[in-house]
């Protein structure tokens, strides 16, 4: 075989492969997981959208994408969280990629110990860390099937950092950080397993939170060597180059514009 055809006969086997993959993406309705939803879409990536809350959303980005479908569960629910992934292999008969996007917060500043009550610990750790775990164990058998499977857990640079919107919460992703290392270290070679850790994203996250956002951007803009703040599409491209990168396990990629540096 020629070299030229030989090219086009591995970018098509390429092509086809992607076509053929499933993500499924939790919390995917906006922000964050909207936009890894498009970018997967955009690579030929069939995509399964979910979301506990924000069904109309859901249902709108499905209808928007070439290949997806929408499911309402709340991945904090052992029983949605197996629903979720049954929904998932019903609409399509496999299952290549997880991407654990659903996580929540409260806004408590640091300093506010009694604020941050055993219900608010509870809260988000039942998301956040317990989730994703019900998540990761329905969904692991698919992925092993796949033969190439791979799971990505959205963190945050507050695992590592004192700063964050609540204590709960950055201990939360610290704890997402350490499942996704130790799980890397079991779930191969069957399956990958990384970590996008973003710092301040533009989502409806910070909704209501508008004197926080405000001086948390300009802080940024003014700190960060890229001097912005990041958007979906930045945490999207990192979530597509994991989905590919088939020599990378047990990595938490930082995506922040440089503000790790300085």
């Amino acid at each position: 075989m020629s070299e030229t055809r030989a090219e086009t006969s591995a970018e098509t086997g390429a092509e086809t492969r992607a076509e053929n993959r499933v993500a499924l993406i939790t919390g995917s309705s906006s922000g964050i997981g909207a936009g890894i939803a498009r970018r997967l879409a955009a690579a030929g990536i069939r995509v399964v959208l979910n979301s506990a809350r924000s069904e109309a959303a859901g249902k709108a980005l499905a209808a928007e994408l070439p290949d997806a479908v929408y499911v309402r569960g709340d991945v904090a629910d052992a029983d949605d969280a197996r629903r979720i992934v049954r929904t998932a292999i019903g609409a399509y008969g496999r299952l290549d990629v997880l991407v654990n996007n659903a996580g929540i917060t409260r806004f408590i500043p640091l300093n506010d110990l009694e604020a941050a009550d055993a219900d608010a610990w509870r809260e988000i750790f039942e998301v956040n860390v317990i989730g994703t775990w019900q998540m990761i164990t329905a969904a692991t058998p698919h992925l092993r099937e796949s033969g190439a499977g791979s799971i990505i857990n959205i963190s945050s640079v507050s695992a590592t950092r004192a700063l964050g919107s609540s204590i709960p919460y950055a201990v939360s992703k610290s704890a997402v950080n350490h499942m996704t290392r130790l799980l890397a270290s079991q779930l191969g070679p069957a399956v990958r397993v990384n970590a996008i850790a973003p710092g301040l994203i533009d989502t409806p996250w910070y909704e209501g939170e508008d004197q926080v956002w405000e001086s948390s951007r300009e802080w940024i803009t003014e700190n960060t060597p890229l001097r912005r703040v990041g958007t979906p599409e930045d945490v999207a491209e990192a979530a597509l180059y994991l989905v590919d990168a088939a020599y990378t396990t047990g990595d938490v990629l930082t995506v922040d514009g440089g503000r790790h540096v300085v």
